[in-house]
């Protein structure tokens, strides 16, 4: 099943907009595991995506950044569910 990685920080109203769109469109595919991440606890994260928070990886890749598109997103998980 796939997982989704939420990466964000404290304070960031991009990250509190797109919280809930990730959240709904996980809840929706049963299986699918969610991991919130701060890049503020982890120092190459931070270097690589502290422009771009918040960023969504689908199995381990980069899905989207700064907005989350919940059609998109709902897409994405079914492809990853079919190749599963």
């Amino acid at each position: 099943m796939p997982a989704v990685t939420f990466l964000t920080k404290p304070g960031c109203h991009l990250c509190d907009d797109a919280r809930p769109v990730v959240e709904q469109v996980v809840a929706a595919h049963p299986g699918t595991t969610l991991e919130e991440r701060s890049i503020l606890d982890d120092d190459a994260l931070r270097a690589e995506y502290a422009e771009d928070i918040p960023v969504v990886l689908v199995d381990g890749r980069v899905h989207s950044n700064w907005h989350v598109d919940a059609d998109r997103l709902r897409r994405a998980l079914e492809k990853a569910e079919a190749r599963a």
